[in-house]
């Protein structure tokens, strides 16, 4: 299965997510939050369907050093790091040697935090059904911290939403979240945008235009 863009993707997951609603398995109020950049094009035609607000958490992946694609840990809004200790031990890193990369995307985190939100406070999420959508899921890192922020915060039910991932970091996300929707879990996955025709990058004017949009 691959996908033209992340609107087609999108309205693969919205038809999933539909029919758990329809199911019972997802109480009103549902609040859609996507993890920007890319997600934020998959989770529009969700929170449309389902007819419920949009919003973005963002979370910044905290690369290897000299690969810095690579996620070793990630942060939420001001949440402590959260890393993966295995990865650090493979690479010889420690949590010490990563701090300039921490303050890095700390620094970036609240650029766009300010960018998308401005003085819009955060939703308040106690209590709904809560799903967080990406664009696809690949170590697990960011949405893994995504979620646990959004427990802390007592959501009624926890929903994580993606087209595409890996299924050893699906699986281990079971974990996290109360619900896992995922049409799409190739086992030879080597990264998000294989599975994608048009996988370009969004711009912060594209997000923000779609959070005003919704």
């Amino acid at each position: 299965m691959r996908f033209r863009d992340r609107a087609e993707a999108g309205r693969a997951l919205a038809g999933l997510l539909s029919d758990l609603r329809e199911r019972g398995d997802l109480a009103d109020p549902v609040v859609v939050l996507a993890l920007p950049r890319g997600g934020v094009a998959v989770a529009e035609p969700v929170a449309r369907a389902l007819g419920a607000p949009l919003d973005v958490l963002v979370v910044r992946k905290i690369g290897a050093p000299h690969h810095r694609e690579f996620a070793v840990g990630a942060l939420a809004a001001d949440d402590p790091p959260l890393f993966d200790a295995d990865s650090l031990g493979h690479l010889g890193l420690t949590e010490d040697s990563l701090a300039p990369a921490v303050d890095r995307e700390r620094e970036e985190l609240r650029r766009r935090e300010r960018r998308y939100r401005g003085d819009r406070p955060p939703p308040d999420l106690k209590g709904r059904t809560v799903i967080v959508v990406d664009d696809g899921l690949a170590t697990g890192a960011t949405a893994r911290a995504a979620l646990r922020h959004i427990r802390r915060r007592e959501p009624a039910h926890l929903v994580l939403a993606v087209p595409v991932g890996a299924p050893d970091s699906l699986d281990a996300l079971g974990t996290e979240a109360d619900t896992v929707v995922c049409p799409h879990r190739p086992a030879a996955f080597a990264a998000v945008g294989q599975w994608y025709d048009d996988f370009g990058q969004l711009s912060d004017d594209e997000v923000v235009t779609a959070l005003r949009n919704a």
